[in-house]
């Protein structure tokens, strides 16, 4: 049977334990990047940290798994998610359009994941070379708490495999703009028959997300579970609940997107109705999915703080969207959306510097 997990117990030690681990990790990176030589990529990685925290606090939460590995979790969600958040910035904020490039750069990304893979010049590919180590370091960091995984190499390919789709996605979003599209639609035929039926702008969301990659580091490092519970956990996550993740962060950005003339899945549904259509059918087939698996009631919770985090953020007040259809998303969730919601702007009041960005 099923234990109930109470949001409040989820929130405080999220709060109390989780995030404060996050800063401090954090800290630790933000100094490295204030040491790296060349100026550009300097910049990039002081502004990925500066930013994005609230990606690393997101990931993080999975660290509530572990039990007596929290700290060993919550060090691999840093380092690996101010990789991603490091290399996007590189791909979409800074000197190249190149396809190579960006495929190079994300190597790291595929060796971080792999505890036994030699690092390499991640930078082959570009004008900007010297960061003092600090990719280099960040790779060493996530394969060093890996080597700590007993038959790792068990769920290795699962996770293999959600890399090289988030890779693939990155390349292919951030070439030129009018290369872009067609570089993804294409890319959707070759995994159309692999996913169920979806269009190829929802393909591309649910590949951009690392929840399911965090969940079972987080799973692996407790060490209890078996291969049918992690292939369970990764059909749950991938397509469902990371499509809900990304498009709920595409939608609070939609009106920034357009300014920057940035690619948004969001404004590809005909009409907004259409996305709330897509995000409770997501929804409820992720829980169709996980429903029996251990520690249900957690992934549940997961599910429902992505709508409140998302819609609790400042930027919804900027979207050009009806009003009600922004209420209809978040009742998706039910009760424990509403709680983390009201939560979520509370926290942001008190400490609007330290979470969710």
């Amino acid at each position: 049977m099923q234990k109930k997990l109470y949001p409040i117990k989820f929130m405080y030690y999220t709060y109390k334990y989780i995030f404060p681990a996050v800063h401090k990790y954090l800290d630790v990176w933000k100094e490295k990047a204030i040491a790296i030589p060349n100026l550009e990529l300097r910049k990039q990685a002081l502004a990925s940290i500066n930013t994005k925290t609230f990606h690393c606090e997101g990931g993080a939460i999975f660290a509530f798994l572990t039990k007596n590995t929290v700290d060993d979790c919550v060090r691999f969600v840093v380092a690996f998610q101010t990789i991603s958040d490091y290399l996007d910035n590189l791909c979409d904020r800074s000197t190249s359009l190149d396809p190579e490039d960006f495929t190079q750069l994300h190597k790291s990304m595929e060796d971080a994941l792999n505890p036994d893979a030699p690092l390499q010049n991640y930078y082959m590919y570009r004008e900007e070379q010297n960061d003092g180590g600090y990719l280099h370091s960040l790779v060493k960091e996530c394969q060093g708490i890996l080597r700590k995984i007993k038959n790792y190499d068990e769920i290795m390919p699962l996770l293999t495999e959600l890399n090289a789709l988030y890779n693939d996605l990155q390349v292919h979003k951030h070439v030129r703009h009018d290369e872009r599209e067609d570089r993804l639609i294409n890319w959707f035929g070759t995994h159309r028959e692999k996913v169920p039926p979806m269009t190829w702008y929802e393909f591309s969301a649910c590949t951009g997300s690392t929840l399911a990659i965090f969940c079972m580091i987080a799973y692996a490092l407790k060490e209890e579970h078996d291969r049918q519970h992690f292939e369970t956990i990764f059909n749950g996550y991938f397509p469902f609940i990371q499509g809900v993740h990304i498009l709920l962060d595409y939608l609070i950005d939609i009106e920034e997107d357009k300014a920057g003339g940035d690619l948004n899945f969001c404004t590809y549904y005909e009409k907004l109705n259409h996305l709330y259509a897509t995000l409770k059918n997501f929804y409820q087939r992720a829980k169709e999915i996980l429903k029996g698996v251990v520690d249900y009631a957690f992934h549940c919770l997961v599910l429902d703080s992505l709508f409140a985090m998302y819609l609790a953020d400042p930027k919804v007040s900027l979207l050009k969207v009806e009003r009600n259809l922004l209420r209809k998303i978040r009742a998706i969730g039910g009760f424990n959306t509403k709680f983390f919601y009201w939560n979520v702007k509370a926290y942001r009041k008190l400490k609007p510097h330290k979470v969710f960005g």
